[in-house]
């Protein structure tokens, strides 16, 4: 029998985009959330605090990037003219997704890439409903990020970066590509500073759940990757 999963209406968010404390990470819950505009997000970082339950999130204002909106600065144009990199998609996501966990970030102990998330997002790519992008020099890995894919609705979670620009290159070349699949923006959740710098802006949650009742839900991604 198929489970009935509830969320709480996201206007019901606390001032931080809080919508709810607890349930599981399983396929279908994240999908429940996806499209209501919710997310996980835990609240500590591993490895503190491991014991803490699932906590959901629909921030008011959230991160887009509408691909009109796309900014490319001469400098990175001139990277990608003689970049020694090469990208790939959904070739290696356990390896990004490891890679994102283990970045080290500003103000942060560690990662909300808890072992819990890493298994979820491993389940949803396994359904297809999840994407990588991998920046390679060589046969080393040294940038890339990893998303949802449900429908034509496309997130970007976290990406990570060893060498410069490697992760603005795998972004760059995601977004050039979802383009050419006929997809026009793209939810990341917050504006950080590479997606600032690629004309990410902030719009408010009631705009971001209109552009979500434009999403087709049922397109397959090998339509897409």
């Amino acid at each position: 029998m198929k489970r009935k999963i509830v969320f709480p209406p996201v206007d019901t968010a606390n001032e931080d985009g809080l919508v709810a404390v607890g349930g599981d990470l399983e396929v279908d819950t994240l999908i429940e959330a996806y499209r209501r505009g919710i997310f996980p997000w835990p609240l500590s970082t591993w490895p503190l605090n491991r014991e803490l339950p699932n906590t959901w999130f629909s921030p008011n204002p959230r991160g887009v990037l509408f691909f009109d909106r796309l900014h490319v600065s001469r400098s990175f144009v001139k990277f990608l003219k003689k970049t020694p990199y090469t990208v790939t998609f959904n070739q290696a996501f356990t390896q990004v997704i490891h890679n994102c966990a283990k970045m080290v970030r500003k103000d942060q102990p560690g990662t909300w890439i808890t072992p819990g998330i890493t298994r979820a997002y491993e389940k949803l790519f396994q359904q297809d409903l999840a994407y990588s992008v991998e920046v390679w020099d060589g046969t080393r890995i040294v940038g890339g990020l990893y998303g949802v894919v449900m429908g034509d609705f496309i997130s970007g979670e976290s990406m990570f970066t060893i060498e410069d620009n490697a992760a603005k290159q795998g972004f760059y070349t995601l977004i050039s590509h979802l383009e050419s699949k006929g997809i026009n923006w793209i939810d990341t959740q917050m504006v950080t500073p590479v997606v600032e710098q690629f004309g990410g802006i902030y719009i408010s949650r009631p705009d971001f759940l209109r552009e979500l009742q434009q999403v087709d839900w049922t397109r397959e991604k090998k339509t897409i990757f």
